[in-house]
Order: C-alpha cells, then sequence, then structure tokens
C-alpha cells in the first residue's frame, strides 16, 4: 500500500507531502484509513527531537481515528469497516507480565506510532489489533482523537490511583491535557481546583467542570489552600515550585506528574515525610482502560474543545498551538 503522507526531513522542519509504502501487513496487524488525527504537544516534541529518538523523515500523528481497511490472517474481534481509534502505542508484546497483566501500556518492547515508524498524519496508519481500539457506537469521530492520547493519559490516574468521588483535586495546567482532567473529574463526582496562570480562561475553566481557580503565579493563592487537596494532577511539561504544590496537598495526599517535565522535579523529602504524602507518575492508558474511558466519555457526552483544520494546512495548525492559541486542543481531518 502506498501512504500519502506529510513529514519533517529535519528537526524542526516543515511538513510536506511525502509518500512511502507499506510492506505486506503482518497476521496481527490493521491498516486503518485516517478519518481524523489530533495534534499533541507530544508531535513537536518528537518533531523538534527534544527527546532524542526521531528518525527522519518523520510523519507525526499518534490521535488517530478511523476505519479499518485490512486485517491480518490472526486478528481478533476487528474487521474491515470497523471504526477504531490509535494512540501512543501501536504494538506491545502481548506477552510479558505487564501485557499479560494488562498493563500492555507498560510494556518494555511496546512500539509507539511515532517512535520508529510513521504516524498518523497520513492517509493510513497500522498497528496490532489490540491497539486499535474499537469506538464505541455514537461516538463523535471529529472530537475522539484527542482522546486516544491527551484523555487516555489524564483517565489513567483517575481510575487507577484511588481518587474518590469524595476528594477534593487539583488539576495544574488547563491546556490540551488539563482541560480533560477537569471534564473527567467533575463527573467523577470531586471537588475540582484548577491551578492556571492565564486570568482570561477563567470563566472557561468554571464552565468545564472547576469548582475553583486559583492563580498558579500567586504564593498566597497558593497558601490559602494549603492541605486541603487529595490529588494534585500536574499536565505541564515545564519545572514549577513543586514543594509548593506539595503544601497544598492534605495528609496523605499525590502529587501526580503526566506532563513530560524535562529537568529533574526538585521534592524535598521532608515535605512528603511529614504528611505521608507521595509522588507518583504515568503514560498513556492500557486498551481495557482506554476503552473505559471511552464508555465513560459516551455516558456523560465528555469531548474536548477541538479546533479543527484541514490536514493540508497542518504546518498552519502546527504554528496554532505552537504560538498557543489551541483551544483546547487541535484535531487534522483528512481532505
Amino acid at each position: 500500500m502506498n501512504v500519502q503522507a506529510y513529514a519533517a526531513q529535519e528537526a524542526g522542519g516543515k511538513l510536506s507531502p511525502y509518500t512511502y509504502e507499506l510492506p505486506a501487513i503482518g497476521k496481527e496487524e490493521v491498516d486503518v484509513k485516517v478519518h481524523y488525527c489530533g495534534l499533541c504537544h507530544s508531535d513537536l516534541s518528537m518533531l523538534n527531537n527534544e527527546w532524542g529518538s526521531t528518525r527522519y523523515p518523520f510523519v507525526p500523528g499518534h490521535e488517530i481515528v478511523g476505519e479499518v481497511v485490512a486485517v491480518g490472517t490472526e486478528v481478533k474481534g476487528l474487521k474491515v469497516g470497523d471504526l477504531v481509534g490509535v494512540g501512543w502505542f501501536s504494538s506491545s508484546c502481548m506477552h510479558c507480565p505487564s501485557c499479560m497483566g494488562g498493563e500492555q501500556h507498560l510494556c518494555g518492547e511496546a512500539q509507539g506510532v511515532i517512535v520508529g515508524r510513521h504516524g498518523g498524519f497520513a492517509s493510513h496508519v497500522r498497528a496490532h489489533w489490540s491497539w486499535a481500539i474499537a469506538l464505541p457506537e455514537g461516538t463523535d469521530m471529529s472530537k475522539a482523537g484527542p482522546l486516544l492520547c491527551g484523555g487516555a493519559t489524564v483517565f489513567n490516574p483517575i481510575l487507577n490511583t484511588g481518587v474518590r468521588p469524595t476528594d477534593k483535586v487539583g488539576v495544574i495546567g488547563i491546556g490540551g491535557l488539563g482541560h480533560l482532567a477537569l471534564k473527567f473529574l467533575k463527573y467523577w463526582g470531586c471537588e475540582v481546583v484548577a491551578f492556571s496562570s492565564n486570568p482570561a480562561k477563567t470563566e472557561e475553566i468554571l464552565a468545564m467542570g472547576a469548582t475553583k481557580v486559583v492563580n498558579s503565579r500567586s504564593a498566597d493563592s497558593l497558601a490559602a489552600i494549603k492541605g486541603q487537596l487529595n490529588f494534585i494532577i500536574n499536565t505541564t511539561n515545564v519545572a514549577l515550585d513543586w514543594n509548593a504544590y506539595l503544601s497544598c496537598l492534605a495528609p496523605n495526599g499525590r502529587l501526580h506528574t503526566v506532563g513530560a517535565v524535562l529537568e529533574p522535579m526538585q521534592i524535598p523529602a521532608f515535605s512528603l515525610i511529614g504528611g505521608q504524602k507521595s509522588v507518583s507518575g504515568s503514560p498513556v492508558a492500557s486498551p481495557s482502560d482506554m476503552l473505559k474511558m471511552f464508555e465513560f466519555c459516551l455516558r456523560h457526552d465528555i469531548y474536548p474543545e477541538v479546533q479543527e483544520f484541514p490536514m493540508s494546512q497542518i504546518n498552519e495548525a502546527i504554528a496554532h498551538l505552537e504560538a498557543g492559541k489551541a483551544r483546547y486542543r487541535v484535531v487534522l481531518k483528512n481532505d
């Protein structure tokens, strides 16, 4: 199969039309015709080779929704014509303890959709059948793409770290990931405090589920909620005053990061010891948890706030995201 895509030839380069050929499909693989693909900040990090793992030519895109157009002879549970989503991972080994325990996203041999292979800013993408998530009937495909990475990344810790409906929780950074965390936590039943550095977003943040907005640049505002939060999720990728946020936690509270902060996080030991607090992190979700997320989203009509661009305007969409203008996720539609 010849795939029509958009690729960068060098770090930070513009994307231009690029054609490549997929080999014969594997026994457990599916080919997906891309209808929509979200634009994630991780695409920019990979485009700029910030993590040192990018190979060029590079086709970004890992928040893919589309239609199965070909299946291998040993594919389970999917057929041609099914509507699916493909997120950060394209495959895992399916035999290690993590995979056998239902935590395929923790597999040491898991392969990323855009790490060493070409992603979803293209006509087609290939993945192992287990990572092509069947979309529940009624899913709005034009908005579902960002749930495959941004949504799954914040849903995972809500589901798996013991966050309770009676908890008072905080969300640091109300962008692509943070605004989805607000929506999830609202319907989880929590009281939600949003930490934001942009006062212009306040009304939107409240409308999306926050019960209170705290100015993250104000030491006095942070001090005012000292010891009140059971759980804080960080969605930013920048170094912050982590001790200030640890002080906002109640005893036994948890600070959890899903933001890819490149600098070492400065965590004073006594800030943890005194209140028996903890710090943790997680990647995206397993396939089974992604299915739970989609069911939860359909039940409560949860979707990201999206701005749509045609795939042919991919460079304009990237510039829009880089300028901080995305409200709150960018989705590319195949022309």
